[in-house]
């Protein structure tokens, strides 16, 4: 079996190193489309209601680590995307969804901390 035909099957190759990362939002399906482009081979995504299970496979630690921290900036940003948008339709007075006038949401993104760095470093594909 292959590498490739391992991660498919849900197991590890020798020596590989992996990582599941659950997430819950309020839109889940538009957070994992906005991340789908910068999806790598090493990752598996799936949307589980109002959350998203993605498991991280990689041959080294450094590489994993470097994926995982890549994965959550990102997750990071498409939530900020999302809010700011939701928060410039309200202000125009245009249609917003439920979940745009959910407090928590709104707590979440007054304590989120603005300065992250975005750059991609995982350049393994």
């Amino acid at each position: 079996m292959t590498g490739d035909e391992q991660a498919e099957a849900g197991t590890a190759g020798p020596g590989s190193r992996t990582a599941a990362v659950r997430t819950t939002h309020a839109d889940a399906e538009l957070v994992a489309d906005a991340l789908a482009p910068d999806d790598t081979d090493s990752m598996a995504v799936r949307v589980d209601g109002d959350a998203i299970d993605c498991r991280i496979e990689r041959p080294t630690t450094g590489g994993l680590r470097s994926t995982v921290g890549d994965y959550v900036v990102n997750l990071r940003v498409a939530e900020r995307v999302i809010e700011r948008a939701r928060e410039h339709r309200t202000a125009d007075g245009t249609a917003v969804d439920a979940t745009a006038t959910d407090e928590s949401t709104a707590d979440a993104a007054e304590t989120r901390d603005t300065d992250t760095d975005t750059r991609h470093t995982d350049t393994n594909t």
